[in-house]
């Protein structure tokens, strides 16, 4: 039994120390892009929201965001809104999926939970958090009032794979009628590109 557990903690320890960060480096000074293959129907981040008021500067490894983004997207008030974000990677001239990727049934629900990835990239620097909570994407007209921030694209402990090389995070958000359980004609499909390397 002892020997058991001294071999589990070895691997535990190995693993630790085999985790590794990876940062991706985004080339298109917009940011984001439309999606290659959207699901039908779907429009890009400008769909969304309109950004004629937010300001995304690309310095190097670093995005600086400062400003305030509306939303536009023409869904009910009451909708239930998906997401999920997959990891690609660009493989012999094909986007292959990865294995990691995100996903939830409920986006208005935990667009605030401090546990979650854009909370940490994005939604908590959203000055107007508490009202915004309660219209989340889907109240046209809305509007989230971003503090001046910094983003870099890191991905933190990162165990068995290597992410070095090019992807693309492809986010989807869909809209449902919750009383019917019926899709929206109208989602939202965008990619973000970059090469990946090791920190």
């Amino acid at each position: 039994m002892w020997f058991t557990l001294l071999l589990l903690s070895c691997c535990l320890f190995v693993c630790q120390v085999l985790a590794t960060d990876y940062e991706m480096i985004i080339d298109d000074p917009d940011i984001f892009s439309n999606c290659k293959e959207p699901p039908p129907g779907a429009g890009n981040i400008h769909s969304l929201f309109n950004m004629d008021e937010l300001e995304l500067t690309l310095d190097g490894d670093t995005i600086h965001i400062e400003g305030n983004a509306t939303t536009v997207w023409d869904i009910h008030p009451g909708d239930r809104v998906t997401a999920t974000a997959r990891l690609m990677q660009l493989d012999r001239g094909v986007w292959q999926p990865t294995v990691f990727s995100i996903a939830t049934q409920d986006f208005c629900g935990i667009m605030y939970d401090k546990g979650q990835y854009w909370f940490k990239y994005w939604t908590r620097y959203v000055k107007n958090s508490s009202d915004m909570e309660k219209k989340c994407v889907h109240h046209k007209g809305a509007k989230l009032i971003h503090e001046p921030f910094d983003l870099k694209m890191v991905f933190n402990n990162i165990r068995g794979a290597s992410l070095q090389g090019r992807y693309k995070v492809v986010v989807i958000l869909e809209a449902f009628d919750d009383d019917k359980n019926i899709k929206r004609p109208k989602s939202i499909c965008l990619e973000i590109i970059g090469d990946c390397e090791k920190i």
